[in-house]
């Protein structure tokens, strides 16, 4: 929709606005007189909105003072704002601060990732919510350069034990060591709350990894999605990021090693913690990880031991090749396996005759959701596979999974989870 499209919906909605709960319209142009007529909508006192989300809709500072000062007048009801992907800068977030200081602002989720935010802006974000911290729960600043005020200001809310945050998103927000190591003692200084961590794209360094660790060891946090996808991390620091998740293994259930080498020792590492049968993990992202053949019969021996509670796991960009394939093969043929997506994608493979054979002879196939066999060549063993997809208990479909919000820089990459068909697969 154009300006005028989201001017006649906001207008529409003027004439009857009590029982609207949710709003979404992002990826549209609002435009000035949208914004206007959604901003007269939304200081109506009878309109009880709770989301909002107006994620890339290139809102620009002046129109954000306009919505702002609309939410301001009536800021009771709203829990959900999602205003990422637009160019509000420093400008516009400093209008946003306003309503966020308000203690008649309940909000619960607040996403503002990409909005060429700098220093000054996530320092006003995160003092603004000092000020009113007892109702938020997801906090997204992905994409926004925090600084050093950005970083200790948040490392305040996060120490405040009225802040009760669940979900913490700072992709590519440009984290240096020094301030990981800040943020990260102020989470283990309120440990309790925190659900899902997103630190992917930053370098957290030795001391930054070291004090994650310690975080990871409390039995306090009881973190369930940890996400640390290009974060730089060695193999002396992956072994230390193991090891702690080894101590505290009960809650996680999703972990994205994505692009970091863990070389002998942290696959050695992850392989025990696969076998544990505390350790519960549903999604395993270990794209691009440099993962040999050798390092894949470890991963996946330790999966045969403890099979059942897996559904995710991407291995895209490793040089598995034939031999890797048939060690998952024996993980496959497990009745206890219940994987659901197995993605695979450029890694070397130039027979699946096996995994077909694992797929067609076992209960996998009634699981199996999506296989992702794209930029192999698999040459005479496609008509096998083709086979499988023809069998009546095959479950693979279109992967209709969202794509994660990642900042634009990040976007370009490789993300697990992609639409394909059947015709793509192969």
């Amino acid at each position: 929709m154009t300006d005028e499209g989201c001017s006649a919906v906001t207008s529409a909605l003027k004439s009857n606005p009590s029982h609207l709960r949710e709003l979404n319209l992002t990826g549209n142009k609002i435009g000035d007189s949208g914004v206007k007529n959604l901003s007269d909508l939304l200081m109506n006192t009878q309109f009880k909105l709770e989301k909002l989300d107006l994620c890339e809709c290139s809102i620009a500072e002046e129109q954000c003072l306009i919505l702002t000062s609309a939410l301001k007048s009536n800021p009771s009801h709203l829990r959900e704002l999602n205003l990422s992907k637009n160019k509000i800068k420093n400008t516009g977030v400093n209008h946003l601060c306003d309503v966020l200081k308000d203690s008649h602002f309940k909000l619960e989720r607040l996403r503002l990732s990409s909005c060429k935010m700098i220093d000054e802006g996530c320092s006003a974000v995160t003092s603004a919510l000092k000020s009113n911290p007892s109702h938020l729960r997801e906090l997204n600043l992905s994409g926004n350069e925090l600084g050093d005020s950005g970083v200790k200001n948040l490392s305040d809310l996060l120490m405040n034990t009225q802040f009760k945050l669940e979900k913490l998103d700072l992709c590519d927000c440009s984290i240096t060591e020094k301030q990981c190591l800040i943020l990260t003692s102020a989470l283990k200084s309120n440990p309790s709350h925190l659900r899902e961590l997103n630190l992917s794209w930053n370098k957290l360094g030795d001391s930054g990894v070291k004090n994650l660790s310690d975080l990871l060891m409390n039995t306090q946090f009881k973190l369930e999605k940890l996400d640390l996808c290009n974060c730089s991390i060695t193999e002396k620091q992956c072994l230390i990021l193991t090891s702690a998740l080894k101590s505290n293994p009960s809650h996680l259930r999703e972990l994205n090693l994505t692009g970091n080498k863990l070389g002998d020792s942290g696959v050695k590492n992850l392989s025990d913690l696969l076998m544990n049968t505390q350790f519960k993990l549903e999604k395993l992202d270990l794209c691009d990880c440099s993962i040999t053949e050798k390092q894949c019969l470890i991963l996946t021996s330790a999966l045969k031991s403890n099979p059942s509670h897996m559904r995710k796991l991407y291995l895209n960009n490793n040089e598995i090749k034939n031999t890797g394939v048939n060690h998952l093969c024996d993980v496959l043929k497990d009745s206890h396996c219940k994987l659901e997506r197995l993605s695979l994608r450029n890694c070397g493979i130039t027979d699946v005759s096996s995994l077909t054979q694992s797929l067609t002879n076992t209960k996998a196939l009634q699981f199996l959701k999506e296989l992702d066999l794209r930029n192999n060549i698999i040459g005479d063993s496609k008509q096998q596979l083709i086979d499988v997809l023809r069998d009546s208990n095959c479950k693979l479909s279109v992967d209709t999974d969202p794509s994660p919000e990642v900042p634009d820089r990040v976007q370009s990459q490789e993300i697990p989870g992609v639409q394909s068909t059947k015709d793509d697969m192969l």
